[in-house]
């Protein structure tokens, strides 16, 4: 029993540092482009003559449906 004094304020102050570095990351923009890393992992291809052709025709392709 005398554990629960130690240990829920400790639990506090955890939750109190998550939730304070949550309310940071959505401050400073972490999570305002979400696919973007997705796409960009895919479409790295900058080298390849054609590359930018390849990906118009793809984003053109995504559009019509």
């Amino acid at each position: 029993m005398n554990m629960l004094w130690l240990l829920i304020p400790v639990s506090l102050l955890l939750g109190t540092i998550g939730l304070a570095a949550f309310f940071w990351s959505m401050g400073s923009g972490q999570y305002e482009d979400l696919e973007g890393a997705a796409e960009r992992i895919l479409f790295d291809d900058e080298d390849v003559p054609g590359a930018n052709v390849a990906m118009d025709d793809i984003g053109q392709r995504d559009h019509d449906s």
